[in-house]
């Protein structure tokens, strides 16, 4: 299949159009390489060879006769296992859902489908989605490519992990507190949460229902954008030689805001590092980049666990008063710390939430995009409960959440790309925040710094070449 990191949906789609790849032999690559990886690395809980295989003679043949339904018509993704799928087990890495095969499919899945999509599997996650670091699942942990000791992110670690390490092309995740955007950034792929509502829940698992978000992950800016454009309620353009050109519009009229204060305020020297420098390169590109001040943003973590707790535990109350002993540990504790909290609790939060989220909205009168680090570290080794940031230590959980959870609670669109490397050789991404169902202008500037440097390009098969000066082109 040529350089690893050629294997994207932009690359792939005008030569299986013109018949010069087929849809067939692409996914009996991947369904091969799930077989080599999956017992190190674990990325799926469910592979379909029949039923991918199925599809691809079907694309294949369509193809062949002159039909061609698009930009993703043979293309080989994976789902997080938390969306439904009409005869395949949807088990929300749980063991409350083992045995839960659905009778219909998300609507998400049937847009796919209809797009001509081939589905390789069903993605490991951590249980019920509740969770940042992926090691909680009742299916193991999802090791991160790039050192399998170390953890994937989560809760869509399965989706990252198997992007990253060459299982599928794509996947779709979810975001509640950052678990589409976590796991990108701690394996090295590209993850697009867009805004609240601009794709359907509908036949998701919930974990938050006014949290939640669905979205790509991928291996390059352009694949999130075409994802996207398929399964968007509001399509970002009818046809894929205009979504293209529109991304690729440049970004020399663009505002981007810096938040100093508390994206910045705990974060690793390395992880600094990269993120100011990736900053720098927007302004290179013919960006103006100025500070630009959040209020609220300390209060975050306080809101989004309550209200994240009160609607996890609405939804699972009957599993843990008829089930408890199914549940990890992790989540069941979680779950029940939200039991006794009040009606008038949950509304503060909510109502916390409507004002942090005017604050942030406000932010936008001065700016195009905010930008910052997905992460405050980089992906922690799978023993570490806890991580040092400076002087003070911070749970892992705590502290992968952080700086993505701002995200959800104000409904933005938000991406995370790769921006450089620590010198343990593992993944930084830089967070870019555009305002509400302005997806178009956060992905041009991803684009726009993903052209302009390559660390996009580098994989875990690529030995050592990682460590090349990784900056501009």
């Amino acid at each position: 299949m040529g350089n690893n990191s050629d294997l994207t949906i932009a690359r792939l789609a005008p030569l299986i159009r013109n018949k010069k790849v087929s849809p067939v032999e692409l996914t009996k690559y991947f369904l091969k390489r799930i077989e080599e990886l999956q017992p190190s690395i674990n990325a799926y809980i469910t592979v379909t060879p029949e039923a991918a295989l199925s599809q691809a003679r079907r694309a294949e043949r369509e193809i062949m006769k002159g039909t061609y339904r698009g930009a993703l018509h043979g293309i080989p993704i994976n789902l997080k296992d938390l969306f439904l799928t009409q005869g395949i087990p949807t088990t929300a890495g749980s063991k409350v859902l083992s045995r839960f095969i659905p009778d219909s499919n998300a609507v998400i899945v049937d847009q796919l489908l209809d797009s001509g999509c081939i589905i390789l599997g069903k993605t490991n996650m951590h249980e019920f989605a509740f969770g940042s670091t992926n090691l909680h699942s009742h299916y193991g942990p999802v090791c991160n490519p790039w050192n399998l000791s170390h953890i994937s992110g989560g809760s869509s670690g399965g989706s990252a992990a198997s992007i990253v390490s060459a299982q599928s092309l794509a996947s779709f995740g979810t975001d509640t507190g950052g678990s589409i955007r976590i796991p990108a950034a701690a394996c090295g792929c590209v993850g697009f949460k867009p805004s609240y509502e601009r794709v359907s829940l509908n036949g998701v698992i919930p974990l938050s229902s006014s949290l939640d978000h669905a979205g790509p992950l991928s291996r390059c800016v352009l694949d999130a954008a075409i994802l996207l454009d398929a399964i968007a309620d509001l399509t970002l353009e009818q046809d894929t030689n205009r979504l293209i050109r529109a991304v690729r519009s440049g970004i020399r009229s663009l505002v981007i805001g810096v938040p100093r204060q508390y994206f910045f305020d705990r974060i690793h020297p390395e992880v600094r590092r990269c993120v100011l420098t990736a900053i720098g390169e927007f302004k290179q590109l013919g960006a103006k980049v100025c500070e630009v001040t959040l209020k609220g943003t300390e209060e975050t973590a306080r809101i989004a666990a309550d209200i994240t707790g009160a609607e996890a535990y609405a939804f699972h109350e009957k599993w843990l008063r008829s089930r408890p002993g199914d549940y990890g540990k992790d989540v069941r504790s979680r779950l029940e710390q939200s039991q006794g909290m009040t009606a008038a609790a949950y509304i503060k939060s909510i109502q916390d939430r409507l004002a942090y989220s005017r604050d942030f909205d406000q932010a936008f009168e001065s700016v195009d995009l905010i930008a910052g680090p997905t992460l405050p570290v980089a992906a922690p080794p799978m023993s570490d409960r806890d991580t040092q940031i400076g002087r003070t230590r911070e749970e892992v959980r705590t502290a992968m959440l952080r700086l993505t959870r701002p995200g959800n609670l104000s409904g933005l669109p938000a991406i995370s790309v790769p921006c450089g490397f620590t010198k343990e050789k593992l993944p930084v991404g830089l967070q870019l925040i555009g305002r509400r169902f302005d997806e178009m202008t956060v992905l041009r500037a991803a684009y726009a710094f993903e052209s302009a440097t390559t660390w996009h390009k580098y994989f875990p098969e690529d030995s050592g070449k990682k460590q090349a000066a990784g900056s501009r082109k």
